[in-house]
């Protein structure tokens, strides 16, 4: 009975002195009501807080006693600082010479500090050696392609052991610094040999004419496999120049084009059928059919820049005498002797 007069008694007292530091607050100006303000909170807080509070300011107090200028801290006084603050609710508000953000810092530190020393190593598992390490390094550089296992598969067979796990550590900072997979430079360098380019060459006549000149080069040896002219190019006539360029189905494994709508259903039919991979040169990039491009620079610099063209048999007719220069004197002789073979047209 006493002790529920008590209680009653304490909370009563509780209210009646929120109520006065509310009045206190909107009568006196803040700087002024902050100390009574505080004084009359901590009337009104459990003792063991009150205990605590004073000795986190007391240990405080003693290290800023120790210099004048800047108070240097112990390891010691900053686990004795935690420790303090962790048991206060309001840490912060009994912070002199320190900012929350520092002790904070404190504690990540001492949280880094405490998961380092157990997960250090004791022995078990021995660490990697630092000739193993440069040798996977190197593997890694090396062979783009290769992964973890490809690299563990090489090591057993020199007789060196090296988890999994240890290999992808060591190689992912390598990875990282340069692209996972070949680049299209130097997919063209692998697959050179059975690899074809093509496109077209577009020609105005002596009448003001379109016409179009269609070629297929061999990206390895540089040769014209096949060349046309024709004044309507279309899906079906760029399909035959892939027939004829592949008799008895003999092709290449892969043909470089680009974008254009003249390569439809049929063009993708007569590829299949001589069991060739169309590649398709991304949009706005040029150097992706550079072997293509750079022959009809040639072909324009070289003969249909210096003729007048009066139709579709006369560009065909000079077409196939500059490709008969091209795949067999172009190497030899000089690019002066290109009109001697053309004097006839």
């Amino acid at each position: 009975m006493f002790s529920t007069f008590l209680s009653a008694i304490k909370q009563r007292c509780a209210s009646v002195l929120q109520r006065a530091a509310q009045w206190f607050k909107t009568q006196l100006k803040p700087a002024a009501a902050a100390p009574l303000m505080q004084t009359m909170s901590d009337l009104i807080r459990p003792k063991a807080e009150l205990v605590l509070e004073n000795a986190f300011l007391r240990s405080q107090l003693v290290v800023l006693k120790r210099q004048i200028k800047r108070p240097r801290l112990t390891a010691k006084d900053r686990v004795l600082m935690l420790w303090l603050a962790s048991k206060l609710p309001h840490w912060k508000q009994a912070l002199l010479i320190l900012q929350p953000d520092t002790l904070l810092h404190w504690h990540r530190d001492l949280f880094k500090w405490l998961w380092r020393r157990k997960a250090r190593h004791t022995g078990g598992k021995r660490p990697v050696r630092k000739e193993l390490i440069a040798l996977i390094r190197q593997m890694a550089t090396e062979n783009r392609r290769w992964g973890a296992e490809r690299i563990q598969g090489e090591l057993l067979k020199l007789g060196l052991h090296a988890s999994k796990s240890s290999i992808q550590k060591y190689i992912e900072r390598i990875r990282t610094d340069g692209p996972s997979d070949q680049t299209w430079r130097t997919f063209v360098h692998n697959h050179a040999d059975g690899m074809w380019a093509c496109d077209f060459v577009q020609v105005t006549s002596l009448f003001f004419r379109s016409l179009h000149a269609f070629v297929i080069v061999e990206v390895g040896s540089r040769r014209v496999v096949q060349g046309g002219v024709t004044a309507h190019p279309s899906d079906a006539w760029v399909a035959q120049q892939v027939r004829n360029a592949t008799p008895f189905g003999q092709g290449p494994r892969y043909l470089i084009r680009d974008n254009g709508k003249k390569y439809g259903e049929h063009f993708a039919k007569a590829a299949a059928g001589a069991s060739i991979d169309v590649l398709k040169t991304p949009f706005g990039a040029p150097k992706a059919n550079s072997i293509c491009e750079r022959f009809i620079g040639s072909v324009r610099r070289e003969c249909l820049d210096h003729m007048l063209i009066c139709g579709e048999a006369h560009l065909g007719r000079v077409l196939a005498a500059y490709l008969d220069f091209f795949n067999t004197a172009h190497r030899i002789k000089g690019c002066s002797n290109v009109f001697r073979c053309l004097l006839q047209f």
